[in-house]
């Protein structure tokens, strides 16, 4: 099925940066494998995100999609489909498109910031909160954008039997959404320095940045992953 930039058989080309030495990407731009032919013998689990889930500046081992999926990997094989620039309607028509590609069966959504929108016009484009064509959004656009956008993946799982987590890369929405399975107020980006209420009251380390200079570093996404699993290991199964 196709609707224009609609579909359940083909994921968003993202023409980004060429595979080198940190990001090996497949023939569609994702940084996983080639999702043709599919393996067979594990659950997929669709990770959704934008360049904080892609881990931009980081190599393979460095991001927080891989930490992750160190997790039972013997039963579940994970696919990153995390492009930079996404918004939540991007990710929710990445997650529809790849329905009959490697039909998820569990969905983990880290949301960008809510005042993000894809604006699909000649080119399907992000626009961030600063774009002047979204000057007369608001909080409560964005928060209602954002609750559509969860509907959609709530939606989507509960009509192929999937489960969902979600998590935040930058701001957390989780008291919207406190009824869900959800990593709460936690975040990629204020998860690390964290504050040591053990040994001494201290903050654990220093800020920590990507080889780019403006992403998160590995120590964010080291301890992100830890504290998803924390939460969530005993069922990410």
């Amino acid at each position: 099925m196709k609707f224009g930039y609609f579909t359940d058989k083909e994921l968003p080309e993202y023409s980004g940066p060429e595979s080198h030495e940190l990001y090996r990407l497949n023939s569609h731009g994702y940084r996983c494998p080639e999702w043709h032919p599919m393996p067979d013998g594990k659950k997929n689990v669709a990770v959704l995100g934008c360049s904080h889930t892609y881990g931009q500046g980081l190599a393979e081992d460095e991001h927080w999609v891989h930490f992750l999926s160190q997790h039972n990997n013997t039963r579940l094989r994970y696919w990153n489909l995390a492009q930079p620039g996404s918004s939540g309607d991007r990710l929710v028509r990445t997650l529809y498109g790849c329905e009959k590609i490697i039909d998820p069966k569990i969905i983990i959504v880290c949301w960008p910031d809510w005042s993000r929108r894809e604006r699909l016009s000649k080119d399907a484009i992000n626009q961030s909160g600063s774009d002047l064509e979204l000057k007369y959004e608001d909080e409560h656009t964005d928060k209602n954008n954002f609750l559509r956008n969860v509907f959609f993946v709530e939606k989507y799982a509960e009509h192929h039997d999937a489960k969902t987590f979600h998590c935040f890369a930058q701001d957390a929405y989780d008291e919207h959404i406190s009824e869900l399975l959800v990593l709460e107020e936690q975040t990629l980006r204020n998860c690390y320095p964290h504050w040591d209420k053990v040994s001494r009251p201290s903050f654990v380390g220093e800020p920590d940045v990507a080889r780019d200079g403006q992403h998160y570093g590995v120590k964010h996404h080291k301890r992100f992953a830890t504290l998803f699993l924390d939460k969530f290991a005993n069922k990410l199964r």
